[in-house]
């Protein structure tokens, strides 16, 4: 299995459950076909760099997945022809770029942690 990125942007005037229904289609596609998502993530309303199907703003909706290539072909064919997306982008990464990311994520949250302990020292010793 190899390790995918789906990011598409949806019409903007979906509701939060619609957004939610959209990404689980996607996302029950993958592990139907013997996938797994390894991250799901709903970033937001946001203004288009330029104008698609005559809309300036779109929700972005990022999926990260692991599954056969089929799968990712799949995923793309189904994000062409749905309705509510207004554009797509479907790409391998690398192998170790989803172990890569995982340890950005730990290594940020550790330096903001004893970041937080500092400060707790200093004002007990005020």
């Amino acid at each position: 299995m190899r390790n995918y990125e789906a990011l598409y942007i949806v019409r903007p005037e979906l509701s939060e459950e619609e957004q939610q229904a959209v990404a689980k289609k996607f996302a029950d596609i993958v592990t139907q076909n013997g996938g797994e998502v390894v991250k799901l993530d709903i970033w937001g309303k946001r203004r288009l760099a330029y104008e698609v199907k005559k809309l300036r703003e779109g929700i972005y909706i990022l999926m990260q997945f692991r599954a056969e290539s089929r799968v990712a072909q799949e995923v793309e064919r189904v994000l062409k022809i749905t309705d509510e997306v207004i554009r797509q982008l479907v790409v391998r990464l690398e192998d170790d770029a989803l172990v890569a990311e995982a340890k950005e994520e730990e290594a940020t949250v550790e330096q903001v942690e004893p970041a937080a302990g500092e400060e707790q020292t200093v004002a007990a010793e005020e």
